[in-house]
């Protein structure tokens, strides 16, 4: 276990998952790219609309981005940029192929692909402040 948690700077994974987190609600607002998402994956969004987001789909958000927080933290103590770097550049193929199989538009695969490698970058820039 020592080598997922010797070194790692939770203080900045903390950070980093809380702020990536937080870009999510604006990432997949309707005032960013929300409408041209859910445009094309089928779904609709009304901004008018109270309706709160899934509790379950925020429940695992919150999870998946403690967890990418820590995966960064994680090379970011063993200085391994490029292996982050490897990880995002497959998360990229693995959300393109999924939403390629869902038959997403482009514009939805590349809002969730790009949303990713957001949290990402804001990550390792929290991790290079503190």
């Amino acid at each position: 276990m020592g080598e997922i948690t010797t070194g790692v700077n939770w203080v900045a994974v903390v950070v980093g998952a809380v702020v990536a987190f937080a870009l999510g609600w604006l990432w997949y607002s309707p005032k960013a790219f929300g409408s041209t998402w859910a445009q094309g994956i089928g779904i609709s969004i009304d901004p008018s609309s109270a309706a709160a987001p899934p509790a379950v789909a925020m429940i695992l958000q919150a999870v998946a981005t403690f967890l990418l927080a820590w995966v960064v933290g994680v090379t970011a103590a063993m200085n391994a940029l490029l292996t982050i770097i490897l990880i995002v550049v497959t998360f990229v193929f693995l959300i393109t192929a999924g939403g390629k199989f869902a038959q997403k538009s482009n514009a939805a695969i590349a809002i969730e692909a790009g949303y990713v490698v957001a949290m990402v970058v804001i990550m390792i820039v929290v991790h290079a402040i503190l």
